[in-house]
């Protein structure tokens, strides 16, 4: 953090905001840190608010792989991103004055749909039916037919991604020391004319994802990039890989993330 003096504050426009972030602007002043009004010319990017504003922080400020990010919970609690609270300022004096800190690479995901329009997720890429019906896909793994899908739509979840959307659709949670994606079905049908796996299933993550989605009417499906929608008509193909992007966050040394799940989940 010594070398890393540049600090961007993200935060969403919520009534007594100010207040909170000024407190943070008086903190970071006191020990030494330049405050900037751009993403751009920060290397420490701050996100206030929950695992929502953290992933927002990264999608607005384009995935940055040469600064870290750090979430600081104005919440109840603490959350799987963010190992700091508005009210513990003793922990964030900690992480700027001592090494008691460590840089924690998440992988993402990257995603395209009909070979033009590419985007990155660190938590999920979900796909549902757009309409009140079910849709198919053929899932290929590495150019290689898997199965006929027909359901309410899929995840494609990182091993961060695997505590949230995915975990409620019965996914596995996933070591992200592990780069690899998980696929996981959303209300699925089987029957003799379909058939899935029926669980979830991850891949490594030199494995290459690809839907295609059956042009049957409802080829306008409900997309989902982290926590934020994508609207797309007329979509046919989708691809999902492992992207070369890392984020690189701040973590405390005594809260790794199974840590957070036990306290997030036990």
């Amino acid at each position: 953090m010594n070398n890393r003096r540049n600090i961007y504050f993200y935060a969403l426009h919520e009534e007594g905001m100010q207040a909170k972030l000024d407190h943070l602007y008086e903190l970071a002043t006191r020990y030494h840190f330049n405050i900037v009004e751009s993403p751009k010319t920060a290397n420490i990017i701050v996100s206030i608010g929950g695992d929502g504003t953290f992933l927002q922080a990264v999608r607005q400020t384009g995935f940055r792989q040469d600064c870290l990010y750090a979430g600081i919970s104005t919440g109840g609690t603490l959350s799987m991103y963010c190992d700091f609270h508005i009210d513990d300022t003793s922990k964030m004096i900690e992480a700027m004055t001592t090494e008691q800190i460590e840089v924690r690479k998440y992988p993402t995901i990257e995603v395209t749909v009909d070979n033009q329009t590419s985007f990155h997720c660190l938590n999920e890429f979900s796909i549902r039916s757009g309409i009140i019906k079910t849709f198919v896909m053929d899932v290929f793994i590495d150019d290689k037919h898997f199965e006929t899908f027909r359901g309410d739509g899929m995840i494609f979840a990182t091993p961060t991604g695997s505590t949230a959307y995915n975990k409620s659709v019965n996914g596995a949670i996933v070591d992200p020391m592990l780069p690899c994606i998980q696929v996981s079905e959303m209300a699925t049908l089987n029957n003799n004319r379909y058939r899935t796996l029926g669980s979830s299933f991850i891949v490594s993550g030199q494995r290459r994802l690809v839907l295609k989605i059956i042009q049957d009417g409802n080829d306008y499906p409900a997309m989902g990039m982290d926590n934020e929608a994508l609207s797309i008509q007329h979509v046919e193909t989708v691809e999902a890989k492992l992207s070369d992007k890392i984020i690189k966050t701040v973590k405390l040394k005594d809260n790794s993330f199974w840590e957070k799940v036990k306290r997030s989940f036990l």
